[in-house]
């Protein structure tokens, strides 16, 4: 039944249903194989949505670990095969921390996942993010007008007028296709593009994922938690198979939510319950 879920989900009208049941059946065996090996990814996140990020990667079968330091930060890089990045708050000491805990990816070959948050506001994140293009990420998970935004300043495209208001995107998601599309051929990774129908791609094959709520767009963490747990699953799988992973998961564990739920506070606890149910699903 799971199978056949993930099938309904992903949407490619180019891609055979051959193709699409091939990637379903590698998402089921993702979710299967985190919820047995129960696999470490760090986090290095954002202090308004640290709570949520390591509950979600808890709920999903995965082990978190959050730290802040530089020294932390690049020991985690390099006892991991995954780590997870978001630029939400900046403290001083990620000037050092940021760069050295990604250069230690970079090295060691760990899948480590970027949520770039914020690009746009102040001249340490935007000199970090710069510095991010050396270090290609694997998997880049951000809203439409982020991912346009770091395109942009990584020169794959050209310089966009877009902007970004706070953590909300004021462009479409179909707006972001070839911005997604040039980050995965430049970091040989995957890029997933969240708005009401995500999009997901490793440059070649692209697909739109259905799901979701009204609710998440009014609880914080939604994102950040969904960059947490691609890096649960990029532990397990191929970068791209890993976004797919967490953007189903995400998508319809919403949609068992919001039935159950009466506004946004109780959509997060019914949220976590449903993530935790759906990845159990054997």
């Amino acid at each position: 039944m799971i199978v056949k879920n993930i099938v309904k989900s992903l949407k490619n009208s180019s891609v055979s249903n051959e193709e699409i049941l091939k990637y379903a059946n590698l998402i089921y065996e993702a979710l299967k194989k985190v919820r047995k090996e129960n696999p470490l990814a760090p986090s290095i996140t954002n202090t308004v949505t640290i709570n949520f990020v390591a509950n979600a990667q808890l709920a999903s079968g995965g082990s978190a670990a959050m730290v802040y330091l530089p020294d932390e930060g690049e020991m985690m890089a390099r006892i991991s095969k995954s780590m997870y990045i978001n630029m939400g708050t900046q403290f001083t000491c990620y000037e050092e921390t940021l760069p050295r805990t990604a250069r230690a990816c970079l090295e060691c070959g760990n899948n480590w996942v970027l949520d770039p948050v914020g690009i746009g506001i102040g001249e340490q994140r935007t000199k970090i993010l710069s510095q991010f293009k050396e270090f290609k990420p694997k998997i880049i998970r951000a809203n439409a007008s982020e991912i346009i935004a770091l395109a942009s300043l990584w020169g794959l495209v050209e310089k966009s007028e877009n902007t970004v208001r706070g953590v909300d995107s004021t462009d479409e998601v179909s707006s972001a296709k070839d911005a997604a599309v040039a980050l995965a051929k430049y970091t040989g990774g995957a890029v997933a593009v969240s708005g009401k129908t995500d999009l997901v791609t490793d440059g070649t094959t692209t697909f739109l994922c259905e799901g979701g709520s009204k609710y998440l767009p009014m609880i914080t963490g939604a994102g950040c938690s969904l960059g947490g747990v691609c890096a649960v699953y990029a532990n397990v799988t191929t970068p791209f198979v890993a976004a797919l992973t967490a953007t189903f998961l995400y998508n319809a564990a919403a949609v068992i939510a919001e039935k159950k739920s009466r506004g946004p506070g109780s959509f997060m606890q019914n949220f976590l319950d449903a993530v935790y149910e759906i990845s159990c699903t054997q």
